[in-house]
């Protein structure tokens, strides 16, 4: 599939927009850098309500497209991870500019306590919220890792 990919899609924001250009990639993306999280069971719970089929077959993509990586080949299905790879984490100005282009049309009477302070924090130095996302989230992913190996 690949291969097809990089004779078809010679522009790079084609080739951006077919890898990330659906609603539930970068929502799982989000999930991942944003909120820690790594199950399936957890993306499910996230507030958009993606249905298992699209969750499952986004996963695939996601990872057929080297953004997130399975963590442990030899983990049930119940207790299977996901980590984003370096190409997933780097979607995280991406995800970061789709915000801030929307959250000003959104007022702020919907938004929770968390969404406001997240707001907040990237309205007053969304390069600073970048790079404490991007260090919070190595942090986690070195902390799965390390779990995955002491199991083993």
């Amino acid at each position: 599939m690949m291969v097809n990919l990089d004779l078809k899609l010679t522009c790079a924001i084609a080739r951006s927009t077919h890898l990330l250009g659906d609603k539930w990639s970068l929502l799982i993306l989000r999930d991942m850098l944003l909120h820690k999280k790594s199950r399936f069971k957890e993306f499910m719970e996230s507030k958009e309500k993606i249905a298992t089929n699209i969750l499952t077959n986004r996963i695939k993509s996601l990872t057929n497209a080297d953004l997130i990586v399975l963590l442990d080949r030899n983990s049930t299905k119940k207790s299977r991870q996901y980590i984003a790879t370096q190409k997933g984490i780097s979607t995280l100005p991406i995800i970061l500019e789709l915000y801030m282009f929307s959250i000003k049309d959104i007022n702020e009477s919907v938004l929770n306590d968390q969404q406001i302070q997240i707001k907040k924090q990237i309205m007053s130095n969304s390069e600073n919220f970048v790079n404490s996302k991007r260090i919070g989230y190595m942090a986690f992913k070195k902390d799965l890792l390390s779990k995955v190996i002491e199991h083993k």
